[in-house]
């Protein structure tokens, strides 16, 4: 038995901050880590289990003898139990033999752990994260001018394992991954790709989102620094990366976090508090200090050791509310008597304030349900202080509304304005992702009613919408192509529908919507501004067109006129206000024949009529085919036809 008195890592400062919750940087010092102490080869280890009687590390180095390496605890009152094992070496197993104050034996992975086994098997693994050469130097530098808010920023949201599978029905490795993937975004002209979560999970139905391994990268695909090469490579490519990061809840698997240490330590004691009736996990208590400094440590850890550039942080609606999914008298009111969770509050913003003090460049997201005031407003004026909030209104309203049959669209006329009545409350991306095309949804093309060629017109139609409504964008994979079934992640997105010319169609309007995005200033200057959106006729039900404005910072850069119509037949002669006179050109036509549609479209550029429509003196009359988005771009306008303010207005 060897009890080697432990070299440590922490020092006095190092516990301080630990017990005040401000130790952001504790991958640095807790878990597993090679090195050498006395001319000794091994790894040193650490692990916080404050109610733990004894700890000791088994592994492929000991045959998993739960004498040989006991842990020590240190006398500071910290809960840390730490030692050196002589002879560990890199790709060994390993768990912490955790005996119970009550006398139970616990086999727990390390929370810290950079790899874990692939599951189902579910030892933790000894690895160096060092060793990786970097080549996304200039992305890096570059990298605060695209974190701005007038920037563009179109998002294509993925689950790793089931993007694109291999002919024997594997999924591609993270370096396979790279190689097929970054060409891909590259060509469709996304800025950025969102991981659904790549953090090691034991339950592949539960997509990433129930995890035991927070500070490793899945084995399923590779090693820590496949995982790099992945993101080094679309850096390389002028892509960012978001990870989905889950700091809401975690799995009961016995060898994770719940009762870590035989106690409630990450987790709430209480049930009311601590475990998610929805999806059968425990709630980390972000009352205590250390669970708090986990949590943000692993956020900095995704942003710092892997160069990701956003977190976009599921459920956050559970974490605010203490009834979330809860009925009466099963949840516990705060110390005010109400439902807010004041310590999940309270987190978020440190984790917000921390995120960007250390990595201003950076982007924080929140999927957030309710209309909780300020989620993306700074944390001193009271808000939660993130980037951007997941504008979930939008995209319900959106889609229940292309589920109307057209002859009675003009009855929910409201629910496809009704966004604009709040786009501007906070910094909104506009989601259609993954949650809408699972559990029994059905694809998006199921949403559109009619014939087949409706249905494809109407999901041209659906994406010049959101791509031309403010706020960011973000798309889930097969969407891009009309993927006609539900996503399964067992399976792949189906490629093979690019025979058709249909699907190829709706793959070419996203590619060119995401150009028109990223090239038009109107798209995307003034995208969380109100000064960049401007109604031209909101209220024409009866027709089912919406007619808008979309504007960029510069008052003298060209405007875009928007016309979305939502019924089957063609609107002939149809007039538009104008913000000012001279030639106009369509510059995007959803029914273009490369799209797959009629090809009804203007090809000469349209020269305004002075004749007042809408309250502006000039006006276009237009063909608006059968379900379509049309967007006209204003020429060079001559000074002398500059309108004054009052002309301006409708």
């Amino acid at each position: 038995m060897s009890q080697t008195r432990p070299h440590s890592l922490f020092s006095d400062f190092d516990i301080y901050l630990f017990k005040q919750g401000k130790h952001y940087r504790l991958w640095e010092k807790l878990g597993s880590h090679l090195g050498e102490v006395d001319g000794q080869k091994g790894a040193y280890f650490a692990v916080w289990a404050p109610d733990a009687g004894a700890i000791s590390v088994v592994g492929s180095f000991n045959e998993w003898d739960g004498q040989a390496h006991p842990l020590w605890l240190r006398s500071d009152g910290s809960g840390i139990w730490e030692g050196f094992v002589p002879g560990v070496r890199q790709g060994d197993l390993y768990k912490y033999h955790i005996t119970t104050r009550d006398g139970r034996i616990l086999m727990k992975g390390d929370p810290f752990a950079f790899y874990w086994e692939c599951p189902p098997q579910t030892a933790s693994i000894v690895w160096d994260l060092n060793g990786y050469r970097w080549g996304d130097r200039d992305w890096l530098v570059q990298r605060s001018q695209k974190v701005q808010h007038h920037e563009p920023w179109s998002v294509y949201e993925l689950h790793p394992g089931s993007w694109k599978r291999k002919a024997d029905g594997s999924s591609l490795g993270w370096r396979e991954l790279a190689e097929e993937l970054v060409p891909y975004v590259r060509d469709m002209g996304f800025t950025h790709v969102e991981f659904m979560p790549v953090m090691e999970h034991p339950y592949e139905p539960s997509w990433g989102y129930q995890i035991t391994g927070y500070f490793a990268p899945t084995s399923r695909f590779g090693t820590p620094q496949d995982f790099m090469y992945l993101i080094d490579h679309l850096h390389q490519a002028g892509i960012g990366v978001i990870l989905d990061w889950v700091p809401s809840h975690f799995p009961a698997d016995a060898h994770g976090l719940a009762e870590f240490d035989g106690t409630h330590l990450y987790e709430h004691a209480d049930p009311r508090k601590g475990f998610h009736p929805d999806w059968k996990s425990y709630i980390f208590n972000y009352g205590r200090y250390e669970v708090r400094a986990f949590l943000i440590s692993n956020a900095l850890f995704w942003l710092d050791v892997y160069h990701a550039d956003g977190l976009r942080v599921d459920a956050v609606a559970s974490m605010l509310y203490l009834d979330y999914s809860r009925k009466e008298g099963e949840w516990v009111p705060n110390c005010y008597g109400g439902k807010e969770n004041l310590e999940a509050i309270s987190f978020l913003r440190e984790f917000n304030e921390v995120v960007y003090r250390e990595f201003p460049d950076a982007m924080t997201i929140a999927e957030e349900s309710t209309a909780w005031p300020g989620v993306s407003r700074p944390t001193w004026t009271g808000g939660l202080g993130f980037g951007q909030k997941w504008m979930m209104g939008w995209m319900h309203d959106t889609l229940n509304y292309f589920k109307n049959d057209p002859l009675f669209r003009k009855f929910h006329h409201h629910q496809i304005t009704f966004s604009l009545v709040y786009a501007f409350s906070e910094n909104f991306m506009l989601p259609l992702s993954h949650d809408e095309v699972v559990y029994g949804k059905g694809s998006l093309m199921d949403r559109m009613p009619g014939t087949l060629e409706d249905k494809f017109a109407q999901m041209r139609l659906l994406y010049g919408y959101m791509f031309t409504h403010p706020g960011t964008k973000l798309l889930f994979m097969g969407d891009e192509i009309a993927q006609t079934s539900e996503w399964d992640f067992r399976g792949s997105v189906p490629w093979e529908l690019l025979q058709d010319d249909y699907h190829k169609g709706i793959q070419a309007t996203v590619r060119v919507l995401n150009q028109l995005y990223r090239t038009r200033k109107a798209l995307h200057e003034l995208q969380f501004d109100p000064d960049g959106f401007e109604w031209i006729d909101y209220g024409d039900a009866d027709h089912g067109v919406l007619t808008y404005l979309r504007r960029a910072r510069d008052p003298q850069a060209p405007p875009l006129v928007v016309a979305c119509h939502f019924t089957p037949v063609v609107r002939e002669h149809y007039r538009i206000g104008l913000p000012q006179g001279g030639r106009w050109k369509e510059i995007f036509n959803s029914d273009a024949l490369h799209f797959g549609g009629s090809g009804m479209c203007h090809e000469s550029p349209l020269v305004a009529e002075r004749k007042e429509w809408h309250g502006r003196q000039y006006s276009l009359s237009v063909t608006l085919p059968p379900f379509s988005a049309c967007i006209f771009e204003a020429e060079a306008m001559p000074p002398s036809e500059e309108l004054s303010h009052s002309d301006k207005e409708t």
